[in-house]
């Protein structure tokens, strides 16, 4: 869904869906401010528009009980059975073969 959009409409869309969770939560800006740690005008800048750091965004996640929504920003890349053999197998080489 985010692929085609700009960073700001990413962030947008971001605050608009933490407005909404916080309503769905029956909670005031104030209240999600004071259970996430951060200000009230933070709260209102991340819904207004998406603005505020990685740490406000996590904070206010915890706060709404949606930090699961943030795995796949945190997820590992998946990787084949040989790719992960071959990662073993470069791992354990300590020394560059002679040429000769």
């Amino acid at each position: 869904m985010f692929d085609l959009q700009t960073p700001e409409a990413i962030c947008r869309t971001l605050g608009e869906r933490a407005r909404a969770l916080r309503l769905a939560r029956n909670l005031s800006q104030q209240e999600l401010a004071d259970m996430s740690g951060v200000s009230l005008s933070t709260v209102r800048r991340l819904e207004a528009g998406g603005q505020g750091g990685i740490q406000t965004l996590v904070q206010v996640a915890q706060a709404l009980g949606a930090v699961e929504g943030l795995q796949g920003l945190l997820a590992l890349p998946a990787r084949s059975i040989a790719e992960a053999e071959s990662a073993v197998h470069v791992a354990q080489r300590q020394r560059a073969r002679r040429r000769g």
